[in-house]
């Protein structure tokens, strides 16, 4: 019988199917397993852990919340919905559409949140050294999350504030 996290890089791995990590082109499915690492490092639950893995599917990928919840269940679908950005293009200008996706992040449970926070330091590790141009924008970005997120685990968070702070 293999457990449910097991089943979780299953099916994030057959979704993201050849998708590639944008700065080092690696497999996608690297990312979702250390945001889940990253997760375990604080309290946490299996159904966090298994968001974690999922966090990106439905973003980038065909997958629906409705077959995440098939699959994981209604508390895995539920950290999903809240991890997953909810602006479009036609939303207007980057700015605006980061600012909606933050506030749907904020309307997230504690462990969506803590979620979210693993998933900007797992980013910001790439950004702050292979784009260092776009990261002046980023961590603006996250700086404004990171403020919004006020049910997060507080040691990741606190994490998160000195990886930003502490970088260029």
């Amino acid at each position: 019988l293999i457990s449910m996290k097991e089943r979780a890089i299953q099916f994030a791995t057959e979704a993201h199917g050849d998708q590639a990590r944008k700065y080092c082109g690696s497999p996608y499915i690297t990312h979702p397993i250390a945001v889940a690492k990253i997760v375990e490092s604080v309290e946490h639950t299996e159904e966090m852990v298994v968001a974690a893995i999922l966090h990106d599917v439905v973003e980038d990928t065909p997958v629906t919340i409705d077959e995440i919840e098939t699959e994981f269940g209604p508390v895995v679908a539920e950290l999903v919905h809240f991890l997953t950005d909810v602006s479009v293009l036609a939303d207007g200008n980057r700015a605006h559409r980061k600012q909606l996706d933050c506030e749907h992040n904020a309307k997230g449970p504690a462990g969506a949140q803590t979620i979210k926070v693993a998933d900007l330091i797992h980013n910001s590790s790439d950004i702050v050294v292979q784009d260092p141009k776009f990261w002046k924008t980023y961590k603006i970005e996250k700086l404004n999350t990171l403020n919004m997120l006020d049910k997060a685990d507080p040691v990741l968070k606190e994490r998160a504030m000195r990886q930003i702070m502490g970088s260029k």
